[in-house]
């Protein structure tokens, strides 16, 4: 029953059945869910010159519907309350750079309307070669929030666009707080500035925990420190997506995405806000990372290099649409795209990819490597409710490489909900333990994993595992 999935993971207002599961950890990381109603919209943005992009190759033309007639000033009509992307793409790359400010102002509702329904990311890409680096520069201060968010658009660039939004909407907020004489106004604002802090604090470098107890086990065994770029202490962080209404939407890199060997992205389910648990996702995404360097130091590999992802890229639900699957749709097609963009971008220098799907999160997952035609090399779910696939065979995953953790004392693994057990045998996935113990490799201790939002936990047997899998190394993770 629903009650008896969710219960697990909701507040202590539910009383001693939320607090029997452990519910109240997530209490430890500040949870707070808002809403779109209780947020102001994204408030209007000045212009900043932004860094240029290095330009190799000559931009090669943009091959699109050409919208004929048209000058940098017609207003593009928005057919059903979507754009037909390609036609708006080329009609971008056609303008001079010096026009470009002036189409984004003419053109608010179409812009808005190609962040809602982008393109496929192989067609960013071929548009965005194909613009002079001018245009380019032009479009990154006249539509910052698109340029941000256009999976396939290399990553520094949407970073500095991304940063610049959130800087800029945090000063108009602080302005408002100082200024309005309207009480809701102000405490809208400060609700919406409170979410964007917590994006802000968690690009902060150095902001996550030490290390595991896993990695110092490994260095104290004196099988050296991390690998090639070190602790993730010391590295930067990149601002993949933003979305700076309502709730919020913001996926945030550890690492260097554009050159790492090994990527993980990490997708959360229920009551994961950004407000409530954006620095605790980039903190756990920074300690997976630093477990994964420590492992391919052991093995002698210490030039490989890892990012990992704190992918909160979708509305996570709550208590009261949990049982739906709209927002795992929403999840899917921006998971979907983020990869998709990924693998563009690298082509020819593909990394290795895999999930990580935590409860609803999971379940997002598991659509969109059922529902769209990219593959990864390997998926972790971990607290899954399922999805509609019942087999690792209705997966584009590759070679199979499907692994689930489940907590002891964490009854949404067992519930099927959305329509399969991926840790049922007849799954065909590869159960990992989560239980603790001796690690069979090191001699070093593992920590147990009882509830549902312990997975991610340092010095865990299930972190260990999901470290091992993220950098093709399944064959060592431990059995449950």
């Amino acid at each position: 029953m629903l009650f008896d999935v969710t219960a697990v993971l909701t507040s202590a207002a539910l009383g001693s059945v939320a607090e029997a599961f452990g519910v109240h950890e997530i209490s430890r990381f500040a949870t707070s869910v808002t809403t779109q109603d209780n947020v102001p919209q994204q408030l209007s943005l000045s212009t900043i010159t932004l860094a240029s992009d290095a330009i190799g190759a000559p931009p090669q033309p943009f091959i699109g519907p050409e919208p004929a007639g048209a000058t940098s000033t017609d207003t593009i009509a928005i057919p059903d309350g979507s754009v037909e992307a390609s036609r708006l793409l080329s009609k971008i790359a056609l303008l001079p750079a010096d026009e470009i400010d002036q189409f984004v102002r003419d053109n608010p509702g179409a812009i808005a309307a190609l962040i809602g329904s982008p393109p496929q990311s192989r067609d960013v890409t071929i548009w965005w070669a194909s613009m002079r680096n001018d245009a380019r520069v032009a479009l990154r201060n006249a539509a910052p929030e698109l340029v941000g968010n256009l999976d396939g658009i290399p990553y520094l660039t949407r970073d500095l666009a991304n940063r610049f939004v959130l800087s800029s909407t945090m000063t108009d907020l602080e302005s408002t707080i100082a200024t309005q004489l309207g009480r809701a106004s102000a405490e809208k604002a400060k609700l919406q500035l409170a979410m964007l802090q917590s994006i802000s604090n968690a690009l902060a470098s150095g902001v996550h925990a030490p290390g595991t107890l896993q990695s110092s086990a490994l260095a104290s065994n004196g099988h050296g420190a991390p690998g090639k770029g070190g602790s993730a202490n010391a590295v930067s962080r990149t601002l993949l997506s933003l979305d700076v209404s309502g709730q919020g939407k913001a996926a945030i890199v550890v690492g260097d995405l554009n050159n790492a060997d090994y990527v993980s992205y990490m997708v959360p389910g229920m009551f994961f806000t950004i407000e409530g648990q954006m620095v605790y996702w980039t903190d756990a995404a920074a300690r997976l990372r630093d477990e994964q360097l420590s492992w391919l130091a052991l093995y002698g590999d210490t030039t490989s290099t890892v990012a990992t992802v704190a992918w909160i890229g979708y509305h996570t639900p709550n208590l009261t649409n949990v049982g739906s699957l709209d927002n795992a749709e929403e999840a899917r097609d921006s998971l979907a795209g983020s990869i998709e963009g990924l693998q563009g971008l690298r082509a020819g220098d593909e990394p290795y990819v895999t999930i990580i799907g935590h409860s609803y999160g999971s379940t997002a997952a598991l659509m969109a490597l059922t529902e769209y035609e990219f593959e990864v090399d390997a998926l972790a779910l971990v607290g899954s409710p399922g999805s509609a696939a019942q087999s690792v065979n209705q997966l584009h995953v590759k070679n199979g490489n499907v692994y689930v953790g489940k907590a002891q004392w964490d009854p949404v693994p067992n519930s099927a909900f959305f329509g399969s057990e991926p840790g049922s045998a007849a799954y065909g996935a590869r159960g990992f333990g989560t239980d603790g113990g001796t690690d069979p490799i090191t001699g070093a201790s593992m920590l147990r994993s009882f509830f549902h939002i312990e997975y991610f936990s340092p010095g865990t047997e299930s972190l260990r595992n999901l470290a091992l899998i993220g950098i093709g190394h399944g064959a060592d993770v431990t059995s449950q």
